[in-house]
């Protein structure tokens, strides 16, 4: 297995999961919130799908998906173009209202096919390019995209989490 095959199969299991965690729920259900302070399924595909479109559209040199394509009206979310929901209070996270779940699945499509061109061409000795000296030590291109993958995992297992939290208080 090579690179580019690693990196597709690893940002491929996010979207398996995006999708599970997704996939036939109401709108109640996606911004629904076990409490006040939690993170509802919405928020958090939405904010590791900005994450991946912003950090990899900065390494690819490319314009991100969200105002690209225009994700940015067709969610119609109150925040600014750049935002990707870092340092979002308990408010901001309310405000996430995604009323079809296949809006946050084809926005997460529409980036993941975008990180797969841009992994397609990488190497081993890609990874090693510098993309953030603003950190010590700079941050490599593999570093950065082991981030974002490890960030997207993360958030969306939090995902199925919380839609478990929703199935058992249904049943």
């Amino acid at each position: 297995m090579n690179v580019a095959d690693l990196l597709a199969d690893g940002f491929g299991r996010v979207r398996g999961t995006v999708h599970s965690a997704v996939e036939g729920l109401t709108a109640e259900q996606l911004r629904a919130r076990p409490d006040e302070e939690a993170n509802s399924i919405a928020w958090l595909v939405w904010h590791l799908t900005r994450v991946q479109d912003d950090h990899v559209a900065d390494v690819a040199g490319t314009e991100q998906v969200w105002t690209g394509q225009d994700w940015l009206a067709r969610l119609g979310l109150p925040f600014p173009a750049g935002d990707t929901g870092y340092g979002h209070r308990p408010e901001d996270v309310a405000a996430v209202r995604v009323d079809k779940p296949d809006l946050l699945t084809g926005y997460y499509d529409a980036v993941h096919e975008q990180t797969l061109r841009f992994v397609e061409g990488l190497d081993g000795q890609s990874l090693d390019r510098i993309v953030d000296e603003a950190w010590d030590p700079p941050v490599s291109l593999g570093v950065r995209l082991i981030s974002v993958l490890d960030d997207d995992i993360q958030h969306a297992g939090q995902a199925m989490y919380v839609r478990g939290l929703l199935e058992r208080q249904s049943s």
